[in-house]
């Protein structure tokens, strides 16, 4: 057995994994990490993504760029023009990024899942000062980024973003794992909440579509291309921020440093599209949810 297939098997093991994930001093590791990432040196950088692509499936033929000049440069990376096909249906949200689907399904109520048997409400994710009734008793998404897939995430409409609200947090791995031990761990990490409109015309036009893109250990940073301002752990800044910034369907919105979560909500009438399952790998761009209202 390989030294790789070992370590990997030893990390299948969810105690294990636990332990070594979220027992640790993740908030200590994460600052660690961020900066470390960010070194420009030929050296660190290429021995940094080395050691990355052992322990993952990294694959960089996608990307814009070929040479980097630091781990993080890798982890934001851009990718070729003409990467990923948008799917421009009137009636489809695409997909923000690549992800692997999670929990997904109604809303009841005000009430979603993280994992089966670990519900949390919409007041704790948002906030119990939010407007929610444009999601009450509609659908949710929940879509993991692993640590190799490409990091930036994009409109799954043409919109308007709205307003952007920061929470500050803890720093939790959002890994399945996690999610079946920690309750309500999406409401405890670090997170953005995008409230945005959908622009255009018919039945679609007006809906309010939320994306929160959820930080996680190693990757408690969020920048947002249309707001002059990066949320990490120390920001200190007004935690709620007034937008009208127009993107079109596929425009990129921001990036993680590094890879996380982001849960979709929308209002009641659409629905995950025939085919995804929890366990489906999607691609930014693929038709997401439909509208059959």
């Amino acid at each position: 057995m390989t030294l790789r297939k070992h370590i990997h098997n030893l990390l299948a093991n969810e105690d294990l994994n636990f332990l070594l994930t979220n027992r640790l001093p993740r908030r200590w590791l994460t600052q660690f990490v961020g900066r470390f990432s960010k070194i420009e040196n030929p050296l660190v950088a290429r021995a940094s993504i080395a050691i990355w692509k052992f322990f993952s499936d990294l694959d960089l033929r996608e990307a814009r760029q070929q040479h980097f000049k630091s781990m993080h440069d890798c982890f934001t990376r851009e990718l070729k023009d003409g990467a990923r096909s948008i799917d421009t249906s009137a009636d489809i949200l695409s997909s923000p990024v690549d992800a692997i689907i999670g929990a997904h399904g109604p809303i009841e109520g005000t009430q979603v899942f993280q994992a089966k048997g670990f519900p949390y409400t919409l007041e704790d994710l948002l906030g119990t000062e939010e407007d929610l009734e444009a999601w009450r008793d509609g659908s949710f998404v929940t879509l993991r980024l692993t640590s190799s897939m490409y990091h930036r995430f994009h409109a799954p409409y043409d919109c308007t973003v709205e307003k952007v609200r920061y929470f500050s947090g803890d720093t939790w791995n959002v890994n399945p794992i996690a999610l079946k031990r920690v309750e309500k761990l999406f409401c405890k990490n670090e997170r953005a909440f995008l409230s945005t409109r959908l622009n255009g015309e018919g039945p679609l036009a007006g809906q309010r579509i939320a994306l929160v893109p959820v930080a996680a250990i190693l990757v408690a940073s969020i920048r947002l291309h249309f707001l002059d301002v990066l949320f990490h752990m120390g920001y200190k800044g007004s935690k709620t921020m007034a937008c009208n910034a127009s993107m079109a369907k596929g425009q990129e919105m921001g990036w993680f440093q590094h890879g996380s979560t982001v849960i979709v909500l929308a209002p009641a009438g659409f629905s995950l599209c025939a085919g995804l399952v929890q366990g489906t790998q999607v691609r930014m761009g693929q038709a997401l949810l439909r509208w059959r209202q």
